[in-house]
């Protein structure tokens, strides 16, 4: 028996619905990336033929800086396209990176801690939290990438029909959290050495000397966390669940029961996390540690983070692993580790695509002519400052319509908008934090999202009916009130002058 979700037809369902049929139709990211390095050389040609040059002043070297367009369609660029293409990909920072905390992340999964770790944490909730606690476990999720949809979002509605309450509520409210929430979490993940690789790259490709760490958004991904959670559990009670109403269907009889050996497996897992905490901790806070490099640890975040992210999943992962009996040899270490590299195919393939076009950018000069005759147009007619972060966060949010992975967008975006911004005044770090915002209040409410048939799936078990417009109009009340209420957020950082991150500000120094 199912419940039957009132659906109406009207001007912005089949907005939506137009929105889908184009975004079909836009080519693989990676024929994108493909696509602009052919239109990168064909319009660096033209570039230089017509003596396109561009001045400047670089208020980082605190001189005045000329730079021309240079072809790659010559004998030096030809060389230059042929002889670098192995060099740009082996050399692409976000690599390196992302594959070496994925394998950590691919023990913690693989040997179930995980999927233990959720249910443990909306098992031992009360009633009336349980709503805030989905919200924020899927925030959370989205530490471990993609383990949140296939975990949680399933789990949620579990939970919500063993309080009797609607499933698709629970499954909206895991969605909202994992998905929407998908910038903001207490600890770093994959997403923010990934982005800030690109930033990178795209400082580099602008000429800018400067880089910026992993941990640049940080402060303020610790306070979206609170935000996204209360927001999320607003919309849940008060506009998604009334509207669902009353669950008529039958309960699947199904389970999320911690078993014993998940129980000790957790207390190990606890125990292991700790330990390494402390160690460290003395390894990072003396005077004389370890890991600090004449008295500062920017070497260690700079460098070292990603490895220590990399442990902090596959110490707990092994402990629970052995004590659970989900780890019997170092070849299923290997084989959780294989597991995750196997699924980074796709990124892998996206990644050289991506760095031959970032590089193609930096060769040509082109970014550098974009970005400062961008700013100069921008601060000609006076659309300078906060109305320019919110209309960019708005662009970024249109563009995640079309483009679902967080990576490919930002690839695209980057190179333009980092340094156009940074001739503007503003830091590299509040760009990349503007373009995330934006980034994630729409992946809910869009069907090119790589998840969302699968979430469509999930709900379909509660109600057969449920379609991709039941669960986009179910959604979008949060992707608004999300857009909303963090670019409310990130207007109070603005006006006082926080810091988004450890040495990361709003505005150049």
């Amino acid at each position: 028996m199912s419940v039957k979700v009132s659906k109406r037809r009207g001007i912005f369902n089949f907005f939506l619905d137009g929105i889908e049929k184009a975004g079909n139709k836009l080519p693989h990211p990676v024929t994108l990336f493909a696509l602009f390095a052919l239109a990168i050389i064909i319009i660096s040609e033209i570039a230089a033929r017509g003596g396109l040059t561009v001045d400047f002043y670089d208020a980082r070297s605190k001189a005045q800086k000329t730079v021309e367009a240079i072809s790659l369609l010559n004998a030096e660029g030809l060389r230059y396209m042929i002889n670098s293409a192995t060099k740009n990909f082996t050399g692409f920072h976000p690599l390196g990176t992302v594959l070496v905390a994925m394998l950590g992340v691919g023990v913690a999964e693989g040997t179930g801690l995980i999927n233990a770790s959720l249910k443990k944490l909306v098992l031992s909730t009360p009633k009336r939290l349980i709503t805030a606690v989905v919200v924020f476990a899927g925030v959370m999720s989205n530490i471990a990438s993609d383990a949140g949809y296939v975990v949680l979002v399933p789990l949620g509605a579990i939970v919500f029909l063993s309080f009797k309450r609607h499933p698709l509520a629970g499954i909206a409210a895991a969605f909202a959290g994992v998905s929407g929430g998908f910038s903001a979490n207490l600890l770093l993940g994959t997403l923010d050495p990934l982005l800030t690789g690109i930033t990178n790259e795209a400082l580099i490709a602008g000429g800018i000397d400067m880089s910026i760490l992993a941990t640049s958004n940080y402060y303020f991904m610790v306070a979206s966390t609170f935000l996204i959670t209360i927001l999320g559990t607003f919309v849940t009670e008060r506009i998604v669940e009334p509207r669902l109403g009353e669950y008529k269907g039958t309960d699947p009889n199904e389970t999320m029961e911690v078993t014993k050996e998940e129980k000790k497996g957790l207390v190990a897992a606890g125990i292991s996390l700790l330990v390494f905490g402390a160690i460290m901790l003395l390894l990072m806070l003396p005077e004389n540690a370890i890991l600090k490099v004449d008295g500062s640890l920017k070497t260690f975040t700079s460098n070292g983070l990603v490895p220590t992210i990399m442990l902090f999943f596959i110490i707990p992962g092994l402990a629970y692993g052995i004590v659970s009996g989900s780890v019997r040899s170092d070849k299923d270490v290997v084989k959780f580790m294989s597991k995750s590299m196997a699924t980074m195919g796709g990124y892998l393939v996206l990644a050289f695509f991506a760095a031959q076009f970032i590089k193609y950018f930096a060769y040509t000069n082109l970014g550098i002519i974009l970005a400062v005759s961008g700013a100069n147009f921008l601060e000609s007619i006076g659309f300078t400052g906060l109305p320019l972060i919110i209309g960019f966060i708005l662009v970024a949010g249109f563009i995640n319509l079309f483009i679902g992975s967080a990576s490919a967008k930002w690839g695209i975006m980057a190179p333009v908008f980092v340094p156009m911004m940074y001739r503007l005044g503003f830091t590299p770090e509040f760009t990349q934090l503007a373009y995330r915002i934006g980034d994630s209040c729409t992946n809910i409410i869009t069907p090119l999202m790589s998840y969302f048939a699968v979430i469509v799936v999930f709900a379909q078990k509660y109600d057969e009916d449920t379609g991709i417009g039941t669960l986009i109009s179910t959604m979008v009340p949060y992707s608004i009130m999300f857009l909303l209420g963090w670019t409310l957020l990130l207007v109070l950082w603005y006006f006082f002058g926080w810091p988004i991150g450890p040495e990361a500000f709003i505005h150049l120094q």
